[in-house]
């Protein structure tokens, strides 16, 4: 009981909430409802379970990557934190800096999974994130995004009615915000440590 009282359930929902703010699930429902129409369907489960696998890999071997790249976590941090802000700043803005063309005909797994939910930014996060909270709580932030994702995939009908066109635009404007909030936030952080 102790070491659940003891559990930084503030840290939680902040990794969680970015989590869920770089992934964008909400801001991806119009696509996703257009891939699930060309393709008569999702695959929910296969789509969640292969995305989970990639974030929850980088977690714990994205450090060793790094290392083999020659890179520290917090010049990593840096760099992700510039990431972040960018995707903050294409929430907000409406602009598309990242290009990206995901083929309807290729495997349901890789446009969705690969890149939409893990993408670069998805899994950049989760680095920058690690130099910053204990993996335990990036880990279980993973898992509830993961838990929210499979949901939001099998509920993409009713969310999109219940949401519509303005309500979409206002959720993504508004995780946006948040995004650059965090960018800064990991940026000056790390970058402190750095120069020290």
């Amino acid at each position: 009981m102790g070491k659940w009282m003891d559990f930084d359930w503030n840290q939680l929902l902040t990794v969680t909430f970015t989590l869920f703010a770089v992934i964008d699930i909400i801001g991806s429902i119009p696509l996703l409802h257009a891939l699930k129409k060309k393709l008569g369907g999702l695959h929910e489960g296969k789509a969640t379970l292969i995305s989970g696998l990639l974030m929850i890999a980088f977690l714990f071997a994205g450090e060793k990557l790094l290392q083999v790249l020659g890179v520290d976590q917090r010049s990593f941090a840096v760099g992700g934190s510039i990431v972040i802000f960018i995707l903050g700043l294409e929430m907000v803005l409406g602009v598309e800096f990242f290009k990206s063309e995901p083929d309807a005909k290729a495997s349901i797994l890789v446009p969705i999974a690969f890149p939409l939910i893990a993408g670069s930014g998805t899994l950049t996060t989760i680095m920058s994130l690690k130099t910053n909270f204990e993996t335990s709580i990036v880990l279980f932030a993973i898992l509830i995004n993961l838990i929210i994702i499979f949901i939001v995939l099998k509920s993409l009908n009713s969310i999109e009615k219940i949401l519509g066109q303005a309500g979409m635009i206002a959720v993504r404007k508004f995780f946006g915000v948040v995004l650059l909030a965090i960018a800064v936030k990991i940026f000056s952080s790390n970058l402190r440590e750095l120069l020290k």
